[in-house]
């Protein structure tokens, strides 16, 4: 894989740079970019553009929720991946509705973490067992489905079967090559699913599908 860059927000210097050291003998990672807090993150990024941002959550001046609302909108083609000590699900559920692409506990390994930059440059997301055990729990709390979702909202066989292989993990060559399309027209279709029901990535639309029942 070519050259994945880095960054990473988090007022605890020692944190960051025990990430950076225990990611160092993964060659084609590199950082390019260290903050103390969101606002010092959003300032770099007029000078850097990683293509990853491994963000925590409770930080000061700017925090992480803030941060990553405002990435989504501003920097799109930006992945982040939370990295936090946050257990609690609540803090998942509105970080994965509001664009992060990941949802990692400090307590992560570090080949698990460079998996998930790994996943989130190839697929667009990183969900591991934590999140799909939330992910579990709410598809099975039917009371708890978003309200953007309407009944006039309806589901093509193409677009229902793009999203079950985008839920397994497939990329869009994989899916085009499954569905025998191209994978701009696969893009294309997920593009037009995240707009009908305003998600923001990849992850949210997985996510999305999930707790609504969008798949078997």
């Amino acid at each position: 894989m070519s050259e994945i860059k880095v960054a990473i927000a988090d007022d605890h210097k020692i944190f960051r740079k025990g990430v950076i050291i225990s990611l160092r003998h993964y060659s084609n990672i590199k950082f390019v970019l260290e903050a103390e807090n969101g606002q010092e993150l959003l300032n770099g990024l007029t000078i850097t553009k990683p293509d990853v941002i491994l963000m925590d959550l409770r930080m000061p001046v700017k925090d992480g929720i803030e941060t990553t609302k405002y990435i989504s909108q501003h920097y799109p083609d930006i992945a982040v991946l939370v990295l936090t000590m946050h257990e609690d699900e609540r803090f998942v559920v509105h970080l994965m509705e509001n664009g992060a692409n990941g949802y990692l506990l400090k307590s992560t390994d570090p080949a698990e973490i460079k998996k998930a930059i790994t996943d989130v440059v190839e697929k667009g997301y990183y969900l591991n067992n934590f999140v799909n055990r939330i992910l579990i729990k709410k598809s099975q709390n039917k009371n708890r489905i978003i309200p953007s979702l309407k009944k006039e909202v309806e589901i093509s066989d193409k677009e229902k079967e793009v999203i079950q292989y985008i839920c397994l993990e497939f990329t869009s060559m994989e899916i085009g090559e499954k569905m025998g399309i191209s994978a701009r027209t696969v893009e294309s279709i997920k593009e037009r699913l995240m707009e009908r029901f305003g998600l923001k990535n990849t992850a949210g639309l997985v996510f999305f599908a999930v707790k609504n029942y969008l798949i078997d």
